[in-house]
């Protein structure tokens, strides 16, 4: 090919600039291949060429760090010589364009993100954003992904231990889909993807490679629009079955010694492994496509390497090891095909038949791809978003009306429908069940366990995102502290539009920096996570939505709590303090259809001194319960504790200061943050207080448990009293209401 037009330039996604810099590059014109390789690598959703000088301000080193960013995933240390090895990544747009196969592949590359590090993951959790269920396309949208993530779950055996769901119009035609998962390893037994040693094999285990998922990094490098439909072929499809075989089979691998370094073939399928491994060795890799396993006839070196299919890998065995490795794969009925060496000089160069069809130097696909310092600019809706009258709303409703349309709101209503699709029991580690607060697994040969949450609120990021992603990093790290858990490490899905937007930049800029403020305050390192951009439909972008997973560290097992209240008699205490704030609250979009205001304050240090209360009490066995207050406030999670437990509760909580007509709107569904309510024995109350009081914890025994009633009092006026049952019923029904509606209802 002599020459390569401006239309072909522009349908691989590149610019005239980045076109011009290959040229330059390369000292010629790119073959077809090449120009394929260098549209994904370059693409937004390989090279994170707008976030990368953001990412690096994140903190990233810590105590317990034994991997950070740029390798598949995470580690932090454990003890016993174990290793948490966690990550979470995106999967929007093909959720979107094949609700099904869109979220069940997003599951599957979580997955082998972890094996391949050497762990074999035993916990998975999900962040879902959709549009409102009234839409069918939305429930179309809702289900098809839930489906996907239980099928694939399921059939590979890794429980789906919790996650969370939000809704708003914003994601109505670009829903997110972003899965964590966690998996042990060996500390001291942790593999890198990595390519080195000069004459060492190369090899392909899997999957036989076709033509699904091809450009499939260079879609998610792109806005949808009214032909996003005709990109379902850039969508995988995925095998489960097929996968668990390639697990055992990677993971007996690596307990051979045989192995040099092992990555996925994920975003951007055999080119990516291939130059991201040649670069982090500091070496070349040389490959024939001609020998890899293909489904389909007639496939051109451009698609072989393009292609996305699942369940497949690229190993580097030393030499010497070829017999082993590939006794073991066909012992787990996979294909090992040796299509390569490990080479010097650090190119990537690929053949086919023999002939050379691409010939790169790594370090241009990887280290020298194009870096951005984006425009950036306040969004103009933000000055008049931000103003929030109560008074110019007109009178509230009844509180005991509030609170019904509260529990009544997707957002807030019980997940059950989502959760009994999802096998949470499997592997027997699972301590803490979907619904019941943070996700915790036992760690088998100790007694220590795992709690995991993921956590983001696109409201408070869409009004203030320095705030807004702070608030997400303290709900994250306080669910698992409220099972007892001390934060030690986290990773991140960074959910905006398009970052040629300078608005859209000015929002991701200002919210890494809160993720690493806060971050740095709670000690918590940053080991990996995702950038996903461009999530927009018809030029409108999804709330900008930061994901944050937090992993902790529960020394005893035997001392998990949930959020349920678990005795009658014993005393409900408030931790923390509320301020009646009432900003991009629950509150104002079920109730007055309104994103407005700010965000709660968060005082940082009040914050860390609310966590290390919770572990401390939890440990000591004197909190027996704990739930944050998060949307809907005080009421809602008040009834959440006395959900599935058959026990009511009563208390009476103070009125904070604010516009008289809303004192009781904002005191009862404010959405303060740092606040905790939990049960205690009533004998040791004052034990907790004081505790609280030492610890520079605003603390107040607001009730007891127990009776049919949840009942809530202000000033000494009941402000809501309502049959638990019915309260409960209104809740639990909300989701799966949708879906058992008869044929043909809207």
């Amino acid at each position: 090919m002599n020459t390569i037009s401006d239309e072909l330039v522009q349908q691989h996604g590149l610019s005239h600039d980045e076109y011009a810099r290959i040229l330059e590059m390369l000292g010629r014109v790119p073959t077809a291949t090449e120009l394929g390789i260098f549209s994904v690598m370059w693409s937004e959703h390989c090279s994170y060429k707008s976030s990368r000088v953001h990412l690096r301000t994140l903190p990233t080193a810590g105590k317990r760090v034994l991997q950070g960013p740029g390798e598949n995933a995470g580690a932090v240390d454990i003890g016993e010589g174990l290793a948490a090895v966690f990550k979470i990544e995106s999967h929007n747009h093909p959720s979107f364009i094949e609700p099904y196969q869109g979220a069940a592949t997003g599951v599957g590359g979580i997955i082998r993100d972890i094996f391949t590090m050497g762990a074999r993951p035993i916990a998975l959790l999900n962040s879902l954003r959709f549009g409102p269920l009234d839409d069918p396309l939305v429930r179309r949208t809702f289900a098809g992904v839930v489906a996907g993530i239980a099928g694939y779950g399921n059939s590979i055996g890794i429980p789906t231990v919790g996650g969370e769901i939000g809704f708003d119009d914003s994601y109505t035609g670009n829903p997110l889909v972003n899965v964590f998962c966690l998996g042990i390893a060996r500390a001291d037994e942790i593999v890198k993807g990595v390519a080195s040693g000069v004459g060492n094999a190369v090899y392909y285990v899997g999957a036989k490679t076709g033509r699904d998922g091809i450009h499939g990094a260079t879609m998610a490098s792109a806005e949808f629009d009214d032909k996003s439909a005709d990109k379902r072929p850039a969508v995988q499809v995925g095998d489960p079955f097929m996968e668990k075989l390639l697990l055992e089979a990677c993971l007996e691998v690596m307990r051979t010694g045989a192995l040099v370094g092992i990555q996925d073939m994920g975003a951007a399928g055999l080119t990516c492994s291939t130059c991201e491994m040649g670069s982090r060795g500091g070496a070349g890799v040389t490959i024939d496509v001609s020998l890899v396993p293909q489904r389909e006839a007639g496939m051109t070196p451009y698609e072989i390497m393009l292609s996305e299919s699942q369940e497949r890998m690229l190993l580097v065995v030393r030499r010497g090891h070829e017999a082993e490795v590939e006794r073991i794969f066909e012992k787990w009925d996979l294909h090992a095909v040796h299509i390569g060496e490990v080479t010097s000089g650090g190119r990537l160069c690929v053949k086919h038949h023999g002939e050379v069809v691409a010939d790169i130097p790594n370090a241009a696909l990887t280290d020298e791809a194009p870096v951005y310092r984006r425009p950036m600019a306040e969004p103009a809706y933000l000055a008049g978003a931000r103003q929030l009258s109560l008074a110019a709303l007109g009178p509230p409703p009844p509180a005991r009306e509030v609170f019904r349309r509260l529990l009544a709101s997707p957002a807030v209503a019980s997940k059950q429908w989502v959760y009994r699709q999802y096998d949470h029991m499997v592997r027997t580690n699972t301590l803490v069940v979907p619904g019941m607060g943070a996700g915790v697994v036992r760690v088998k040969g100790t007694t220590r366990a795992l709690a995991m949450s993921v956590d983001g609120n696109g409201r408070f990021v869409h009004l203030d995102p320095f705030l807004g992603a702070q608030l997400a990093v303290a709900e994250a790290a306080r669910n698992v502290a409220c099972t007892g858990a001390q934060p030690i490490g986290a990773t991140n899905c960074l959910n905006f539009g398009n970052p040629e937007r300078p608005d859209i930049m000015w929002q991701f800029a200002r919210a890494v920096e809160g993720i690493g403020a806060a971050c740095r305050a709670l000690d918590i390192p940053i080991t990996g996570g995702n950038v996903s951009l461009y999530n927009e439909t018809d030029g409108r972008a999804v709330l900008p939505t930061p994901v944050l997973g937090m992993v902790g560290l529960i020394e005893d097992a035997a001392t998990v709590v949930r959020r349920a209240f678990r005795g009658e008699g014993d005393a409900i205490v408030l931790l923390g303090a509320g301020r009646g704030e009432l900003g991009g609250s629950e509150y104002l979009k079920v109730v007055h259809g309104l994103v407005r205001g700010t965000p709660p304050v968060l005082d940082l240090e009040l914050e860390a001194a609310l966590q290390r209360l919770l572990v401390a009490g939890v440990a000591a066995g004197l909190i027996r319960s704990a739930h944050d207050c998060a949307e809907g406030g005080l009421a809602v999670t008040l009834a959440e504790c006395c959900f599935n437990t058959g026990l009511g509760a009563s208390v009476e909580v103070p009125s904070v200061d604010v516009e008289t007509a809303f004192a009781s709107v904002a005191t009862l569904f404010g959405e303060s943050a740092s606040r905790v309510v939990v049960s205690v024995q009533a004998d040791r109350t004052a034990e907790l207080v004081a505790a609280a009081q030492a610890g520079g914890v605003p603390a107040a025994a607001i009730g007891r448990v127990g009776g049919e009633r949840i009942r809530i009092a202000m000033a000494g006026q009941i402000a809501i009293d309502e049959p638990l049952a019915e309260a409960e019923d209104i809740w639990s029904r909300v989701i799966g209401g949708y879906f058992d509606r008869p044929r043909g209802a809207a």
